[in-house]
């Protein structure tokens, strides 16, 4: 591996600062000429978190319009397998070598690298994207955009002041059937829009516990952990099922909610504002580690103009799904979404992430001469790319990505302390309630910390 010694936090920074100088837009080169770019004519990348998730992130790109104008240089991550693996297919796919490294901060580091993918576990997404936009590195970050309010707060000031492109990974905004939901719903075809109800099944609950014990020799235990108070290894925590631990995802909330509840900011105009109340009521897991709720439901109340969303966690609740004709993308998640009732009648989506699948009147509606219009993605890595040579704010920028995550935190804060909160949009605050005001943040470990 490229990262035989540790690098300090002072030195990071300091070569970040040094090698990088002041901020750009665009990448040396690559909008030199029209037409298919060669080979110095574009964008590089690394992939930090070589997993499951950030090697489909890479399929992704390839799959994308996108995918002649950017190259994967190098890829990250804790577990030397998975390195190896992600280093040899990338190579082979690039017909070139691609550089593995087990610490991201040497990516950070390397002046040719333009652009990061961040797909590691949520605990390490704001760390991770405030080190990058102090890189000058245009990032694309998986949801949910961080796991506290202070950690969001940090990545919105970092991403601001170093004038980076940011995508957060809720591509449900980009999919071609929330277009269509959104023009449906913003021409008035439901009526005012007062309700907005969020639909998923449960979290998981951990039957086979198992004790704690020595972590794999291929993993880096600590880097894993990160900003994470210490605990000893438990093969429960990860890969994927991290998503159920408080600290490290968050639940059903914080995985899908960032989905569902993105759309639903983004089609009500609601992106920038926040609600001024949250009420969470639900069921903790009866046994093992995993310990975010089972079941959950919870209120956001919305003023000026007000309106209701709430997040239906529990078994059995989704709507049927709708039968597609003959060539109709089948929906193929039907167990979460969202009904939006209005004064005129109602509107269902399912899914809300790559699959959003809206409710065929939407899909079949003309719209007359004088209907209002939307912004169109052209999809979500597409949108990123013209962020980034254009200066744009992406279809999911980091001040809507943390709006959205700060819903799911505010969630799971109600429903851990069994009581309604108070929100102060303006200050980005809870208002009223010292305990809980103490848990918007909390301690990260050194070295891994903003």
């Amino acid at each position: 591996m490229k990262n035989e010694k540790r690098i300090s936090r002072r030195q990071f920074l300091a070569t970040c600062g040094a090698a990088i100088g002041a901020p750009y837009l665009i990448g040396s080169g690559v909008l030199a000429e029209a037409g298919r770019p060669g080979a110095n004519e574009r964008l590089t990348t690394a992939l930090i978190g070589a997993g499951g998730r950030g090697r489909g992130l890479l399929d992704e790109i390839r799959r994308s319009k996108i995918a002649d104008f950017i190259q994967c240089v190098a890829v990250n991550d804790v577990d030397e397998n998975r390195l190896a693996d992600a280093a040899k297919w990338e190579s082979r796919w690039a017909k070139r070598p691609v550089t593995p490294y087990r610490d991201y901060r040497y990516i950070l580091e390397r002046k040719d690298v333009d652009t990061v993918v961040i797909a590691t576990p949520d605990h390490w997404h704001a760390v991770q994207t405030v080190h990058a936009a102090e890189c000058r590195k245009h990032m694309y970050v998986e949801k949910p955009a961080c796991c506290t309010i202070e950690e969001g707060k940090a990545m919105v000031a970092a991403v601001s002041a170093n004038k980076v492109a940011c995508q957060v990974g809720s591509q449900g905004r980009s999919q071609p059937e929330a277009y269509l939901s959104h023009r449906y719903l913003v021409n008035g075809n439901i009526g005012h829009i007062d309700k907005v109800w969020c639909f998923h099944y449960p979290s998981p609950v951990d039957n086979n516990p198992v004790p704690d014990s020595e972590p794999p020799p291929e993993l880096d235990w600590d880097m894993w952990l990160g900003p994470l108070r210490w605990r000893p290894y438990n093969r429960r925590y990860l890969p994927g099922s991290f998503r159920w631990m408080m600290e490290s995802g968050g639940g059903q909330i914080r995985d899908r909610g960032a989905h569902v509840m993105s759309c639903a900011m983004w089609w009500m105009g609601a992106d920038g504002t926040g609600p001024v109340s949250v009420e969470a009521t639900g069921t903790s897991p009866p046994r093992g580690v995993w310990d975010s709720a089972v079941t959950m439901n919870v209120t956001y109340t919305f003023k000026n103009p007000d309106w209701v969303m709430t997040w239906n966690q529990q078994e059995g609740n989704a709507p049927p799904a709708e039968e597609r004709k003959p060539g109709e993308d089948r929906i193929e998640r039907p167990g979460y979404g969202a009904v939006y009732h209005g004064t005129k009648g109602t509107f269902t989506h399912w899914g809300g992430d790559g699959g959003t699948w809206a409710e065929r009147k939407a899909r079949e509606w003309v719209p007359p001469a004088g209907a209002k219009d939307v912004y169109r993605s052209p999809g979500h890595w597409e949108d990123w790319y013209e962020g980034i040579t254009t200066g744009k704010k992406t279809i999911m920028n980091i001040e809507a990505a943390v709006g959205v995550a700060n819903l799911c935190v505010l969630g799971n804060l109600s429903f851990l302390l069994g009581r309604e909160l108070s929100w102060d949009q303006t200050k980005r605050e809870i208002v009223g309630d010292e305990q809980a005001r103490r848990l918007v943040g909390r301690p990260q470990r050194h070295p891994y910390h903003l």
